[in-house]
Order: structure tokens, then C-alpha cells, then sequence
């Protein structure tokens, strides 16, 4: 497959996580779920353990990991599904997490999120969808490079939305210190920014052996919109051009970052975005559906790289 193809599968929108994993073997292999004990983390983490996989969560609430994890072993028998705390949130979590972790990394599922929430910033400063969505997971994945390049062939998966297509990353005011704070807009440039570590990591980290691909998981009622109402939910859906929303399960909301983790099809290939099991096609103006071009812009990816870089320094 060359670097030009356009990846198309047999699955669809209503193909579920254990269908796409069906007969793919991943015993052996390591893999950490973030947000691994709710919505769509749950399912992502059973497909994979089903699948044979040392599964992770890496969850805020280990109380809410703990009964994810037995459920989940009990579901697949797999006694391999293990706990620990993670609040990507705070930057001192995330290097305990990462200092912690020892042996090689098969596969990273960026999956842990927050949507559309009331103006609220962390210690630093930093604007909180932002700060959990995308720098958190970028100080995890860069933290964990050195044991994703041991695993060969490793894979991250980072969880996007069409939510992206509402606005590119903002430099000049990413933590809206200047422009007044608006929810969507917040969450619109973090789920860009999920694309664009996505292509500038790929391209780091090929030599490595590790790709890095981005998602849209479909619409999925879970606690993820727990900051949302749903009258601002179709208001929202309307000023994007949408017409609505097509409801998946969590079930069929797994099913695309799991084949982004494990899909044979995707073998070498990064720094693409999929949704509903394949890859889209670049955003056609009034549709809420494909990739927009800002968000693959391979210098607006190195520009993030470097502004995250330099945010995170101590």
C-alpha cells in the first residue's frame, strides 16, 4: 500500500468493535485505553482484550476502573486488564504515569476526553479542553515514545470529532486569553489538534516504527456530554450545518478506533483520519462529515508540535 492510497475497509457505520477485531490476534501485545472506564473507552478496552491484548485503563476515578476492569474480564475471560491512575489534566499525573510504565507499548488509545465545558482553566493557566484534549495527550504519547519505538510496529490511536471542522487551532490565542471563551470553539480546535499530532507525530516517530492515526467515532450518547444540554446540543449541530445527529452504540462508536489499533489494512499508514471505519475524504462545504484541510496541514502540525513543546517545558 503506498503513502497515497486511500484506505477503505469492509466495515461501516454500524460494524461494532467486535466485529472489526474479529479474528485478528493480539496476544502479546500492550495497550493503554485513556478514559478506559466510560462511553466508548469501555468497549474500545473489551474489544482489545477480547482480542488478547494486556489492556491498561488509565482512568481519573480508579474506583469507575476497577469495575470496568472486572466487567471486562468477565465479558473475556481475559485477566490481563489492569488499572492505573491518569488525569491528563494535571502534568505531574502524567509523568507519574509515564515514569511508571515499564516495557515495551503496542498500542496508545488517546481516547479520554472533555467536550463543550463551562470556561475553566488548570494551575497554568491553560484553557481546560485544550489542556486535557490535546496537551495532555501529547505529554503521554511523547512520554511514552521510548516504549512505543521498543514495541515495533506500535500504534497510537487519537480520538478527534467532527467537532474539529468548527475551527482550526487559534496560535495566536489558543487559551482565549484575548477572544472571548466559547465552548464549541474550545472544543472544535483541541479535536483539530488530535489530527494535527497525529500527522507531525507520524512523521517524527515512522522511523520508529510508530504511526499515528486520528478518528471520528460517530455521535455516541455517553458522559461526554455531560456539560451539554440537549437544545445547545442541536443548536450547535444547526450552526455547524448539520441536520442532525445519526446515533451509534457504544458498541458501533468503538469500532473505528479499534480498527485504527489493529487493522492490517493500516499497516505503515499514519497521519490520516478515519470515521465510520474508513478513511474520510477531505470536507465538502455544509457537510459535517470528512476531514478539514487545516486539520492535516503539515505546517500548521509542526507549528503545534513545537507550541506544545515549549508549552509544556517546565
Amino acid at each position: 500500500m503506498t503513502e497515497t492510497t486511500h484506505v477503505t475497509t469492509p466495515f461501516t457505520a454500524t460494524s461494532t468493535a467486535a466485529e472489526v477485531v474479529d479474528g485478528i490476534d493480539l496476544t502479546g501485545r500492550r495497550v493503554i485505553v485513556t478514559g478506559g472506564a466510560s462511553g466508548i473507552g469501555v468497549e474500545t478496552a473489551r474489544a482489545l482484550a477480547g482480542a488478547g491484548a494486556e489492556v491498561t485503563l488509565a482512568v481519573r476515578d480508579l474506583g469507575a476502573g476497577e469495575r470496568t476492569a472486572d466487567d471486562i474480564i468477565a465479558t473475556t475471560g481475559n485477566k490481563q486488564v489492569l488499572v492505573a491512575p491518569l488525569d491528563l489534566a494535571d502534568q505531574a499525573s502524567v509523568a507519574s504515569f509515564t515514569a511508571a510504565w515499564d516495557g515495551p507499548l503496542h498500542i496508545l488509545v488517546n481516547n479520554a476526553g472533555v467536550m463543550a465545558s463551562p470556561e475553566t482553566r488548570t494551575p497554568e493557566g491553560w484553557e481546560l479542553q485544550f489542556a486535557t484534549n490535546h496537551l495532555g495527550h501529547f505529554a503521554l504519547a511523547t512520554g511514552l515514545h521510548r516504549a512505543l519505538a521498543a514495541a515495533g510496529g506500535a500504534r497510537v490511536v487519537s480520538v478527534s470529532s467532527s467537532a474539529h471542522l468548527s475551527s482550526p487551532v487559534v496560535f495566536e490565542d489558543i487559551h482565549f486569553r484575548e477572544r472571548a471563551y466559547e465552548p464549541w470553539a474550545a472544543y472544535g480546535q483541541s479535536k483539530t489538534a488530535n489530527v494535527l499530532f497525529g500527522v507531525e507525530a507520524t512523521r517524527r516517530w515512522a522511523s520508529d516504527g510508530i504511526t499515528v492515526n486520528a478518528l471520528m467515532p460517530g455521535g455516541i450518547r455517553t458522559n461526554l456530554q455531560r456539560h451539554i444540554s440537549q437544545e445547545e446540543l442541536d443548536r450547535a449541530i444547526a450552526a455547524a450545518g448539520g441536520t442532525g445527529i445519526t446515533w451509534k452504540t457504544p458498541e458501533q462508536g468503538a469500532a473505528t478506533s479499534v480498527l485504527v489499533a489493529t487493522s492490517p489494512l493500516l499497516e505503515g499508514i499514519g497521519g490520516r483520519y478515519f470515521e465510520d471505519c474508513n478513511e474520510a475524504g477531505r470536507n465538502q462545504p455544509g457537510s459535517r462529515s470528512g476531514v478539514a484541510a487545516y486539520a492535516l496541514d503539515p505546517e500548521a502540525a509542526a507549528r503545534l508540535w513545537q507550541v506544545s513543546i515549549e508549552t509544556l517545558a517546565p
